[in-house]
């Protein structure tokens, strides 16, 4: 019987069954079942008799009943003839299932193809497909892909079974699978949606020397607009009439472009007209827009306008649409409005280039904390010498974010001054014990659970982040309530005042200089309240690192990166449990690349931790605990 599908994750995560590879069928360029033959529905297994019934269609191919249940992920599976055997899908690039929705409504369902092994490493590819009622379609998984993006690395000769399901429905939903065939060319890959292109623009030029923009990429609406070349020097004329406004878009030629790698774009400008030129610039992006920058050019003189992809202003989580929506990996166009003016006004846009700006570092940073008051340094770990100090320090855990990694002592590596938690494909136990699972990552963690806490305070850390794709590293607290309360899950509760502060949490494929925080509250569960941003955006200081910290008060946190103010939220609610600082790094997340074993290792790699007490913050009485359900045990 296939297992439940109850733990499946709709978003990514999927069903998976363990099986040992013994014999392999070579069904290359031929059904990899053939569902017309009498006795074939047989083959297609249910994960719950009670749920998912299977009876042969009249017309050929096999009907499937899904009904309302207890089971989350209701479907079935089909494997291979014999004990342990494999389908031998080498000579072929994808497996194709071709669905009929036979039912009255609008359904999706889920397609994946298999390896053996731990469900928690996800083994498979997969591809959702959705239809309408009476509709037919194909739906393809291609190895090693899933979703139309790159996913596990699938091995075809090794394939232990195909899967087809859904989520559980409010009613019964039919279906008839017609035929599940392999084909294609070993290695092929899905074609990328227009939407997916991603272009990086060489060194950042957009527009101007060694540019080369189409005509089609300039886009006037309320002015005219048009693409010259000086000597290879591409640039854009713009012209608007008396009494009238306009804006000009500058685009990719497909999808979006990818700016990840910098922090703001510069428009030079030149006023050829005898009108001053008003009006504003923004960068337009898949999450949203930048924040508007002013533009005013004199006749007859030119300008620089620089636009950051982070808020001039911290966000303030409380406030609707507070801070900015833009999002680097994903931009759409850089657009420059003109105001309405009463004589005819032209320009020249010279270079449109998008750079990483240099970051002034106030000298406050790792000094002290910012703003006046009587502090007193509470905990620091410089990480000199060359082992990690486990008096302060727990370098194990349980891992409840990506399943595939195991921490390990030997990814704890103190040297030069940094502590590094190192990421690889190695295999091993977790928390290097024997009687634990094994996974194929191994990275190092740190956490000061049960030796430090404090309320409220000053919290700082500087690091370098990895570059590897779909790594996450963070720096962030939870609460401890102390060993008289109980186990760890009732110690750390988000309920009753409790809190999850991130402080710094990163996903790799939006580029160094961007990432999250946030405030997680009121357990995970249906209860769970968050806000913050995922769009701060930090440069580097002069060494290449990344400072960032919380300063944390009754109902208040203000949080810093490199000295500046990047989110503000003040609220009652805000943490007033002791809690402890975590680093540690997975991969995953909730917006990620897949992971590139190719380039593997990587490192986030922590210069200093250091955590300082305010008098008055010491001696602040404790706030009475909101009324909040008992935490529901994970």
């Amino acid at each position: 019987m296939l297992p439940t599908l109850r733990s499946v994750c709709c978003s990514a995560t999927l069903l998976a069954l363990l099986a040992a590879p013994l014999a392999a069928v070579d069904p290359t360029q031929r059904p990899l079942i053939e569902l017309e033959k009498p006795g074939a529905e047989a083959k297609l297994v249910p994960n719950d008799a009670a749920q998912v019934i299977v009876a042969r269609a009249a017309t050929g191919g096999v009907d499937v009943t899904i009904k309302p249940g207890a089971n989350g992920y209701p479907g079935i599976s089909i494997k291979p003839d014999g004990e342990g055997a494999v389908w031998d899908l080498s000579k072929v690039g994808h497996v194709g299932f071709t669905i009929t929705n036979t039912g009255a409504d609008k359904t999706t369902i889920s397609l994946r193809v298999d390896n053996a092994g731990d469900w928690k490493t996800n083994p498979w590819n997969g591809e959702n497909l959705t239809l309408k009622a009476g509709e037919t379609k194909t739906g393809v998984v291609y190895f090693g892909h899933s979703w139309g993006k790159k996913g596990f690395a699938l091995d075809p000769a090794k394939v232990s079974q195909v899967l087809v399901f859904t989520g559980n429905p409010k009613k019964d939903l039919t279906f008839r699978i017609d035929a599940i065939t392999t084909g294609g060319e070993p290695g092929e890959a899905p074609a990328i949606p227009v939407d997916q292109v991603r272009t990086k623009p060489k060194g950042g030029v957009i527009l101007g020397a060694g540019s080369a923009l189409e005509a089609k990429q300039v886009e006037g609406k309320g002015l005219t607009a048009s693409l010259a070349g000086e000597g290879g020097k591409q640039s854009v004329s713009v012209a608007v009439e008396a009494g009238k406004d306009g804006r000009v878009s500058l685009r990719p030629a497909a999808g979006r472009w990818a700016l990840q790698d910098h922090l703001a774009v510069r428009l030079k400008l030149r006023n050829t007209g005898t009108a001053a030129v008003q009006g504003k610039a923004v960068l337009e992006s898949n999450g949203g827009t930048s924040d508007d920058i002013p533009v005013q050019v004199a006749a007859g003189a030119s300008a620089e306008v620089v636009i950051p992809f982070g808020s001039v202003n911290h966000v303030d989580p409380a406030v609707k649409n507070s801070g900015t929506r833009y999002t680097s990996d994903a931009a759409s166009a850089v657009t420059l409005i003109v105001a309405k003016g009463d004589a005819a006004r032209a320009l020249v846009i010279e270079e449109t280039i998008a750079f990483l700006p240099v970051t002034d570092v106030p000298a406050w940073v790792g000094v002290k904390p910012p703003g006046d008051g009587e502090w007193t340094k509470t905990f620091s770990d410089e990480f000199d010498g060359t082992a990690i100090d486990t008096a302060k320090w727990n370098i194990y855990t349980e891992n409840y974010w990506d399943k595939r990694t195991h921490f390990s002592k030997d990814n704890v590596i103190v040297s030069n001054g940094t502590v590094k938690l190192h990421y690889e494909k190695k295999t091993g136990f977790h928390n290097d014990d024997p009687k634990r699972h094994q996974t194929d990552y191994a990275c190092g963690f740190l956490d000061t659970y049960g030796k430090w806490t404090q309320r409220y305070g000053f919290f700082e850390a500087r690091f370098k982040t990895p570059r590897a794709p779909g790594l996450w590293p963070a720096f962030w607290t939870m609460p401890d309530r102390g060993v008289e309360v109980g186990e760890q899950w009732k110690r750390a509760s988000t309920h009753k005042g409790g809190m999850e502060l991130d402080i710094f949490e990163h996903l790799t494929r939006w580029g160094p200089w961007r990432y999250n925080i946030a405030h997680h509250w009121d357990g995970y569960d249906k209860e769970h309240k968050a806000n913050g941003t995922s769009n701060a955006y930090v440069g580097p200081d002069k060494d290449g690192y990344i400072t960032a910290a919380v300063l944390w008060e009754p109902g208040r946190t203000t949080y810093y990166g490199n000295g500046k103010v990047v989110l503000k939220w003040e609220d009652p609610r805000i943490c007033s449990i002791p809690s402890y600082p975590i680093l540690y790094m997975v991969s995953g997340g909730w917006d990620n690349s897949p992971l590139d074993d190719a380039q593997l290792p990587a490192d986030f790699e922590i210069d200093y931790i250091r955590v300082w007490q305010r008098k008055d913050l010491a001696e602040a009485p404790a706030v009475p605990a909101p009324a909040a359900p008992a935490p529901a045990k994970p």
